[in-house]
């Protein structure tokens, strides 16, 4: 009879591990997630190189400068301070142009504002705003369509 209460015991345990670690990976995910919100949509602004648009959406963007863009998956690593994102380029016009290299950057929303930084070339993120090599500041624009349906949703009154 012991045994099956130590076995009962360590299968308690073990389930009660198991269910802490979901639970404590489902929060991780939910804090990133919450994480995504205020960085997705369509942003311009300025960036190293002059005028730029950043299109977010999921955990994937877009970065336009002049005739050449960058398509890129990203992560944003918990706990960081300031908080950072890290893009790896999967796509990018001229073709080949870095895919597969990482960007670390950091990056901050206030006002409005999307700011982000980098050291070119590094593999760390700079560790402020002021001390990056690139820097790019851009707003957030509500593109046509949305606006449209906006328009539409305030005259109707349904969504």
């Amino acid at each position: 009879m012991r045994k099956a209460t130590d076995s009962q015991s360590l299968l308690g345990a073990l389930a009660l591990s198991w269910v802490l670690g979901l639970t404590a990976c489902h929060s991780t995910q939910t804090t990133i997630a919450a994480k995504l919100v205020p960085l997705q949509g369509y942003w311009e602004g300025e960036g190293a190189g002059g005028k730029c648009s950043i299109n977010i959406t999921g955990n994937s963007l877009l970065y336009r400068a002049g005739t050449n863009w960058w398509k890129a998956t990203f992560t944003l690593p918990a706990g960081t301070d300031p908080e950072q994102l890290h893009a790896t380029i999967k796509q990018s016009s001229p073709s080949r142009n870095g895919i597969g290299t990482v960007v670390f950057a950091i990056f901050k929303i206030e006002d409005g504002t999307l700011l982000l930084a980098e050291d070119d070339g590094s593999d760390k993120p700079p560790k402020a705003f002021a001390d990056a090599s690139s820097r790019y500041t851009v707003k957030k624009v509500q593109l046509q369509k949305e606006k449209a349906e906006t328009s539409t949703s305030k005259r109707t009154g349904k969504p």
